[in-house]
């Protein structure tokens, strides 16, 4: 399983009806930072494949779900198990903080 980019279409589906902890990272294209984390995001959904999910939300695409966490800074890593926000991060991480956010 890839990263899924979510939107509030898919949200509900992807996000709170799962049995594993899911990792959400709000990002823009603009952003320098976001940049740098999203190919770390990248590597942690490819190893950890039916341990959790990892999804992408674009800020300036779903303003209304960025809003919903309180997004105020980017890139935010939000951790949800059982549809309830356990973790979050904001500003640029390394592989193993997010992979440690999981607490895989």
């Amino acid at each position: 399983m890839s990263v899924v980019s979510i939107t509030k279409e898919n949200f509900e589906q992807e996000v709170m009806n799962t049995d594993v902890p899911v990792l959400v990272d709000f990002w823009a294209p603009w952003c320098g930072p976001c940049r740098m984390v999203s190919p770390l995001v990248d590597q942690v959904a490819e190893e950890l494949i039916g341990k959790a999910k990892v999804g992408k939300i674009n800020v300036d695409e779903q303003p209304e779900l960025a809003s919903s966490f309180n997004v105020m800074s980017i890139p935010t890593l939000v951790v949800l198990k059982d549809g309830k926000v356990v973790k979050i991060s904001v500003g640029a991480k390394g592989k193993d903080q997010i992979k440690e956010m999981l607490n895989v």
